[in-house]
């Protein structure tokens, strides 16, 4: 069985999830760790739970969310995995940062491995599989465990929310129908693991979420 950790980073409040299972493999998704505190306390984690990273992914490349990249990938030796269609929103971190006035020093590498609809990202016993998850950024993935029920969803669906869709790339019919595609389709039991925010449910969202009615 996997286990999903959360930790809160920067000053966005952006989730970046580890997941890790009794192999001690794990996966890095969404480091937003942007300063030496941040770093240390995802790698102390790491070091503590005797832990192995063997993948470092992106659900997609706004700025909150790839912060950490260098340092995972750098740390430990890691090649960054997106969505191709997310290469304009990774190159233009650095112009965001500055609008925003937030450093942003330690920028990205460029992907090696990029990552399709239907793909599964496999590591010790956990096989999460790749669901192409666009319109609140061009082309966002989100990650299933269909065995264990649960997603990983980046800023698709937020309890009693939707990700803004104001952002370059961003469109609301779009966003609307990867959650409908993908995310109403599961069961209602699946827990979603949103890129800022608590956890929530497919249930919970069906029943509450007024963008869903």
């Amino acid at each position: 069985m996997s286990v999903v950790v959360v930790f809160t980073f920067n000053d966005f409040s952006e989730n970046t999830y580890l997941i890790h299972d009794d192999t001690k493999q794990c996966v890095i998704i969404d480091p937003g760790n942007n300063n030496e505190s941040e770093n240390k306390t995802l790698s102390d984690f790491i070091i503590a739970n005797d832990l192995t990273p063997v993948r470092l992914l992106n659900t997609h490349c706004h700025l909150d969310h790839v912060f950490g990249n260098k340092y995972v990938a750098d740390t430990y030796k890691l090649d960054l995995e997106i969505h191709e269609g997310e290469l304009p929103v990774l190159a233009a971190a650095p112009q965001i940062s500055a609008m925003y006035g937030i450093p942003y020093l330690n920028i990205s590498p460029v992907p090696t491995v990029f990552l399709e609809e239907g793909d599964t990202i496999e590591f010790g016993n956990t096989k999460l599989q790749i669901h192409f998850t666009p319109g609140h950024s061009p082309a966002s993935v989100s990650f299933h465990n269909a065995e264990e029920q649960y997603i990983i969803g980046g800023d698709v669906l937020f309890q009693g929310s939707i990700g803004r869709t104001d952002l370059p790339g961003g469109n609301f019919d779009t966003l609307i129908t990867s959650i409908k595609r993908t995310f109403m389709r599961l069961p209602d039991e699946t827990r979603v693991y949103s890129g800022h925010g608590p956890m929530t449910t497919v249930g919970d969202e069906k029943q509450h979420n007024q963008f869903l009615q």
